[in-house]
């Protein structure tokens, strides 16, 4: 039986708002090209196709406007009275089927070519795009650099180590560089990001956005330098504080001695634990860590023990404070006022008496007042 190349493509409707599956040309075994009139070209009129197999996969395999699908059908008895007449000519709809020229199927398969290359690079172009954000993301998450925020210390150091990141793992071009600092800006830097992108764009160079940067978060102040300093050991773990404080004045000045940094940390140490500790047999930073380490368990044990004392003496005040509410008030059992038992101190009748006596006070003091004044009009008198 002979076979032939259907071509089927999805089309616009007229209103444009649909679509529909057409066949569009006719393809012989000799390569011959048959085009199917426009008018007749739904898969509507061509029913007997409609009902084999191969056009039900054709319908599940176009989806988008203009996609095209070929396959080969054979020509059973009912499809070979419909497409071919006795003499083998290319027919349908009671007409034979226009055979395309030598120039005709140039265009048509430029036309077909161009389509798919057209494709072909778009899906290209949409998996670089992908592969590169990808590509750039995974490149990100092994920079050995923390996010910066706007909390950061010191914004030259954090640029500096960005850039020897970049360069370990190849990321050469200003662009890139731009694209991937994007990803280690806190929240609180994002409009700053943006703000950039909208007055400089990714086009500018990475110098540029570096100078921009740092102008930005650069504290000049000098609080960095002075809670660096002068940052101590409160609680806590001594190697977290020990950690901390070197960080602090590392982000503070990068270029500091590490003899100059030993003892900075040292400082901060509470007094009992650094009289412990041997200067002359610390060298290094991680020296002085080891040491730290082991005197944990005293600050944990002398906080146990302060608290400890704390809680013997509030319950000692409580006891105190419960005897003293047991003992009559002698100023209740004086006034002839019955056993009452509160501390004298709070008696209410103590602080009526007080001020019975500061009034007859008042009084004594102005009638005498009033007396010696008669006494002198009376001498005055006589």
């Amino acid at each position: 039986m002979e076979k032939l190349r259907f071509e089927f493509t999805l089309l616009p409707s007229e209103d444009r708002k649909s679509n529909i599956l057409c066949i569009t040309s006719i393809t012989t075994s000799e390569n011959k090209i048959y085009a199917i009139p426009l008018e007749l070209q739904a898969a509507a009129y061509h029913k007997e196709i409609t009902k084999t197999t191969a056009y039900a996969k054709i319908k599940n395999s176009l989806a988008k406007r203009h996609q095209i699908r070929r396959v080969w059908i054979t020509m059973t008895e009912e499809l070979s009275k419909i497409y071919m007449d006795e003499d083998g000519n290319l027919q349908f709809g009671n007409q034979y089927l226009e055979e395309l020229d030598h120039q005709e199927k140039i265009a048509v398969s430029h036309q077909e070519g161009t389509s798919t290359l057209e494709k072909l690079l778009e899906k290209f172009m949409e998996k670089t795009q992908e592969s590169k954000h990808q590509s750039l993301k995974h490149i990100a998450e092994k920079f050995v650099i923390e996010k910066f925020t706007s909390k950061n210390s010191n914004a030259n150091l954090w640029i500096d180590t960005f850039e020897k990141e970049c360069e370990r793992f190849e990321v050469t071009t200003d662009e890139k560089k731009i694209e991937i600092l994007r990803l280690f800006m806190d929240k609180s830097c994002a409009d700053w990001y943006s703000s950039m992108l909208i007055r400089f764009t990714m086009n500018a160079e990475w110098s540029m956005w570096k100078a921009k940067f740092c102008e930005t978060f650069t504290n000049k102040g000098w609080n960095p330098v002075t809670y660096a300093l002068l940052f101590k050991y409160k609680d806590g773990s001594l190697l977290d504080y020990a950690i901390r404080k070197e960080k602090l004045l590392l982000d503070m000045r990068r270029t500091i001695d590490t003899g100059t940094l030993v003892d900075l940390i040292a400082t901060g140490l509470p007094e009992f634990i650094l009289n412990k500790i041997n200067r002359e047999a610390i060298k290094d930073t991680i020296d002085l860590f080891n040491e730290v380490s082991k005197y944990e368990n005293m600050i944990n044990k002398q906080s146990y023990v302060v608290k400890r004392r704390y809680g013997y003496a509030s319950q000692s005040q409580n006891l105190a404070e419960k005897i003293e509410e047991k003992k009559a008030c002698k100023i209740c059992e004086k006034l002839n006022k019955g056993t009452r038992y509160h501390p004298e101190a709070i008696c209410w009748f103590k602080t009526r008496e007080n001020e019975k006596i500061k009034k007859n006070f008042i009084k004594h003091v102005n009638n005498s007042v009033i007396e010696a004044e008669l006494n002198e009009t009376e001498q005055k008198n006589e």
